[in-house]
């Protein structure tokens, strides 16, 4: 079982999905829309089966015309059998696809993960990359600088088992130059990671916009809810 605190919700990402958001993280980005849930997993949400939050997300989905479904809010990847589990039902059903929103982490750890996401043909793996070197993704996330060089590995393993993916990146706290190496980085793992990549944006939410003011840290580009 893995811990939910909305089991499915519509919205219009991905042309129209439907999305269950689960509780924790292992990260903590200060331009993470998720505030309490992130930061007390202990005393927020309730327990559910993969084939629970299956059948809410695939009402939802059918309900409003959608294909697509996928696990947001915090990291999905942690419960890791909970989430695979939930993966072979919609292989499964053959309806939906499912759309696997990831920092990245776990995967870069360990490759098996990569080998294990790599038996569903309904997945695509959406790998956001939370900043541009180690020295941003420090500060930006307050985890170990050398905790970067997962979320390439993650690129690499999904590479490596041939798991449908792309790469996003959060560059409103990059440099020019910083983006520009990423980049460089990013093509020399495969070639075609540059076109590929996708840009993210920071919302300030009235939550970020205090996190981001007691860390005296000012994005580059932002936008309003």
């Amino acid at each position: 079982m893995r811990k939910y605190y909305r089991i499915a919700r519509p919205g219009r990402w991905y042309g129209g999905i439907c999305a269950a958001d689960c509780v924790g993280c292992n990260l903590k980005c200060l331009f993470c829309w998720s505030n309490f849930p992130r930061d007390h997993p202990e005393s927020t949400g309730k327990f559910y089966t993969p084939a629970q939050v299956y059948s809410a997300l695939k009402e939802c989905a059918l309900s409003h015309g959608y294909d697509r479904i996928r696990v947001s809010g915090n990291e999905p990847t942690i419960g890791r059998r909970h989430l695979l589990e939930l993966l072979e039902l919609v292989e499964v059903d053959g309806k939906l696809y499912f759309i696997l929103e990831t920092n990245g982490i776990l995967i870069g750890y360990d490759k098996s993960y990569a080998r294990d996401l790599s038996r569903y043909s309904r997945l695509h793996v959406r790998v956001s990359i939370k900043a541009c070197n180690e020295e941003e993704f420090h500060r930006i996330t307050g985890a170990k600088p050398e905790a970067f060089k997962l979320q390439l590995n993650a690129l690499r393993n999904l590479l490596d088992y041939n798991v449908s993916f792309h790469p996003a990146i959060m560059v409103s706290f990059c440099s020019d130059e910083s983006l520009r190496n990423l980049i460089e980085v990013l093509a020399e793992i495969d070639s075609r990671l540059p076109s590929l990549l996708e840009p993210e944006y920071v919302i300030l939410y009235p939550h970020v916009v205090e996190r981001l003011r007691r860390a005296g840290i000012k994005p580059r580009i932002s936008y309003t809810p």
